[in-house]
């Protein structure tokens, strides 16, 4: 499954190469043009990695280093900057930074960085958003609720923590396997059981919406649609 990362970078020519070969690499790449923008994205969507720049419009890379440190402090980040000077280098490290790379540098290098993050970090919790939006819902992990205009559902953990893993792989067809060994840690068939009954039981909550559905593909595992 490829790694989502959220590449914040103003410059319209580095930004688009930055992307396009990211992708090549196999990453799914979201791209925004300023701290503001990249918050915005966080609170709908989760991020394996985060790339910022520093100096943007509207609100800093710096700036929203400081933010994520305190909102997402699971989630990593390196600076790809321009700022070169020593006391910058040592602020970004010093506000979380798990890399610092100044401009010029070599693609390749970036990639290979980044790889290296995400081998330190996988074993990591992904901080959760504080609220998404599915649909007419509002999903708010951290409280177990799941909130439509007509009625509140109190979730169990596991229920909040599988709808919170479909959301994060909506629009791509989930193997059973993935989802048992990433919630239930082993795929066996008591795990696999208990598994289907929270499906059904997320399918009911979510029922008022007919734009959602979690789809079983026979076989494979489930493809959740929003």
């Amino acid at each position: 499954m490829a790694h989502k990362v959220l590449l914040v970078e103003d410059d319209l020519d580095l930004g688009h190469l930055l992307k396009q070969y990211l992708e090549i690499n196999h990453f799914e790449v979201h791209r925004v043009f300023n701290g503001q923008e990249a918050r915005a994205m966080l609170e709908q969507q989760l991020y394996d990695i985060l790339i910022l720049d520093v100096m943007m419009p509207k609100e800093d890379g710096f700036t929203l280093a400081k933010k994520l440190t305190l909102q997402y402090p699971n989630i990593p980040f390196l600076f790809v900057t321009a700022k070169k000077m020593k006391e910058d280098v040592l602020k970004g490290l010093k506000l979380g930074a798990d890399d610092y790379m100044i401009k010029p540098f070599d693609a390749d290098e970036l990639v290979y960085r980044i790889h290296n993050i995400l081998r330190r970090t996988q074993r990591q919790v992904i901080q959760v958003p504080e609220h998404i939006q599915i649909g007419i819902f509002r999903f708010e992990p951290k409280n177990l609720l799941l909130i439509s205009p007509r009625a509140q559902f109190a979730l169990t953990e596991k229920e909040s923590q599988l709808l919170s893993y479909l959301y994060q792989n909506r629009g791509s067809i989930i193997k059973r396997t993935d989802i048992l060994n990433h919630l239930w840690k082993e795929a066996d068939f008591f795990n696999g059981r208990s598994m289907d009954v929270f499906i059904s039981r997320l399918r009911k909550h979510l029922s008022a919406d007919p734009t959602i559905e979690i789809e079983s593909v026979r076989g494979v595992g489930f493809n959740f649609k929003c």
